[in-house]
């Protein structure tokens, strides 16, 4: 949270927005976690087994059409729904952040502020009754002696 302000000569207070943070449009998935699900390749999708090959101009072109369309079709999908996409995911998001921060965590809160009340009620019950019942019972037998014998 401290550096998110910036002084600069004149002691003002400059903030900076963590929302137009510079983005890396080299390096895309930078905390790698879409690494082994969409990574998918023509030689992941279609195989040709020993003996039975197509023409290599089929091959070829059967490769290039794939990877082509494969790349512009996302393309076109991305440029036509990554935005609305991306905005529902955002309002989803702030939802959840929303009921978490207003809803889930104040309740958790109140749930641990009772049980800490119960807690102590249920803990004085215990060594109120309980405790000289079971050192009671400790003391009648303590004097028990068991022997173990080996018959033969």
């Amino acid at each position: 949270m401290a550096d998110q302000y910036q002084y600069n000569t004149n002691e003002e207070k400059i903030v900076k927005d963590s929302n137009t943070k510079e983005i890396d449009l080299i390096n895309r998935d930078p905390k790698q976690i879409n690494e082994d699900v969409v990574k998918v390749d023509f030689e992941d999708i279609i195989a040709e087994p020993d003996g039975t090959h197509s023409l290599d101009g089929v091959w070829k072109l059967s490769y290039t059409t794939f990877t082509v369309s494969k790349y512009w079709c996302y393309r076109i999908l991305s440029a036509v729904f990554g935005i609305p996409v991306a905005l529902l995911w955002g309002f989803l998001f702030a939802c959840i952040s929303f009921c978490h921060i207003w809803a889930v965590v104040p309740c958790i809160k109140s749930c641990l502020i009772e049980s800490q009340c119960i807690s102590r009620i249920y803990s004085l019950c215990i060594q109120t009754f309980c405790d000289p019942f079971f050192e009671a019972l400790g003391k009648v037998f303590s004097s028990v002696r068991v022997a173990v014998r080996k018959e033969v």
